[in-house]
């Protein structure tokens, strides 16, 4: 879940966006109202507009009079919502929120705490978004009905903060973490494409890339070198110095990185070559795996994944007990391709001399014994279960 806040003064243009009055809105008929907070029943956006400003005649230096906030939860998290959920959703929000006290390292007070809680407000659901993610838009004012100012000094931080806390609390997937498996994925991609580069070109790295649905904005120097660059995708940004292992990824290390993919010719042994080719490739069958198809952002997939493994999530997600096992089986086996995609990338050679033939793997990787595995896939299960959601089938009870 994330959380967007920001002090504003164009009140009644945002009063009439997040209602549905203004013309900008496409879909009127997908915006619904959840609450109001110390305002008179049924007022419209120009009336709630007008009790603002009658209150901020008393602070006539306050320029920004309103909050906005917009609270965006994972689709999955909320397919049942009641308006009385989301309701409660904004509440608890609202209680972390105003739970927090801006301090600096040494302890000292930057900003105290807000009481949104205490201050008028309207609430309002938008269903109509391109992306098909339902949220939550509401206008607060900046004073509480004691006259006190809500503080807005880093108020997207309380927004986001509060989010993370509310998100911890129900056991959904949170930003961060949401962050973190896109960061790997992320990274793969970008090993991926160095391993596929037969020379080495920051240039070709980069329209490779581009090929892959990323931008990019690069950070040179005064001789025009290449010292940072970021990645783009959707709504997703990334340092390169967040992605892949130790750093190896950045734009100073890029170079070593590739030689790393590609080692000299001949200079591995015959002992190399055979733990390169006794390495376990998810893409291609082996005894004891079991072929499974899933789907993730639209895209299909096919992997062999052990059997163990495959049994570890059966348990996990018993199909006699939980109405969605089947969703949660695919999002678990999505996180597993991932990290061991991604763990396999870090210690992959790419062109082994001596010992026949070639085992036509496009992506070597390192043995990870069995215990790694489970112990990796348990961790994948937990990441579906967090994301998605446990709906127990009728009239069973654990």
């Amino acid at each position: 879940m994330i959380a967007k806040a920001k002090s504003i003064s164009h009140g009644i243009n945002a009063l009439n966006y997040i209602t549905g009055v203004s013309a900008n809105k496409k879909h009127p008929e997908n915006i619904f109202h959840i609450c109001d907070s110390l305002l008179p029943p049924g007022i419209d956006p120009l009336g709630i507009w007008n009790s603002v400003k009658l209150d901020s005649l008393c602070r006539p230096r306050m320029k920004n009079n309103l909050i906005r906030i917009e609270i965006s939860p994972a689709v999955e998290h909320t397919r049942d919502f009641t308006p009385e959920d989301w309701k409660q959703l904004w509440q608890d929000f609202v209680t972390e929120f105003d739970r927090q006290e801006m301090k600096d390292r040494k302890g000292r007070l930057l900003s105290p705490r807000t009481n949104l809680a205490g201050s008028k407000s309207t609430v309002w659901l938008h269903l109509e978004s391109d992306s098909g993610t339902p949220h939550l838009h509401a206008i607060v004012s900046r004073l509480d009905e004691d006259g006190n100012i809500n503080n807005d000094s880093n108020i997207h931080l309380r927004a986001q903060r509060a989010a993370e806390r509310v998100a911890r609390k129900r056991g959904w997937q949170t930003a961060a973490n949401i962050h973190d498996i896109n960061r790997q994925s992320v990274s793969r991609d970008c090993l991926d494409v160095l391993y596929r580069m037969s020379e080495w070109s920051i240039d070709d790295y980069f329209a490779r890339l581009e090929a892959k649905g990323y931008s990019f904005k690069v950070r040179t120097d005064e001789k025009g070198v290449i010292r940072g660059y970021i990645l783009k995708k959707g709504n997703a940004k990334f340092k390169a110095s967040e992605l892949g292992k130790g750093r190896n990824l950045m734009a100073s290390k890029l170079e070593a990185t590739w030689n790393k993919l590609h080692p000299t010719h001949g200079q591995q042994t015959k002992a190399d070559s055979e733990e390169y080719y006794n390495r376990p490739d998810y893409t291609a069958y082996r005894p004891d795996t079991r072929r499974v198809n899933f789907e993730h952002e639209g895209n299909s997939y096919t992997r062999f994944i052990p059997e163990q493994v495959m049994q570890m999530f059966d348990n996990e997600f018993d199909s006699n007990e939980v109405d969605n096992w089947v969703d949660l089986i695919n999002e678990a086996c999505y996180h597993f391709a991932v990290a061991m995609g991604y763990m396999a990338f870090l210690n992959a050679p790419a062109h082994v001399s001596g010992g026949g033939g070639s085992s036509g793997n496009d992506l070597p990787r390192k043995r990870d014994d069995l215990e790694e595995e489970i112990a990796r896939a348990r961790r994948c299960a937990e990441a579906a279960r967090s994301k998605i959601g446990i709906v127990r089938k009728r009239g069973f009870r654990r």
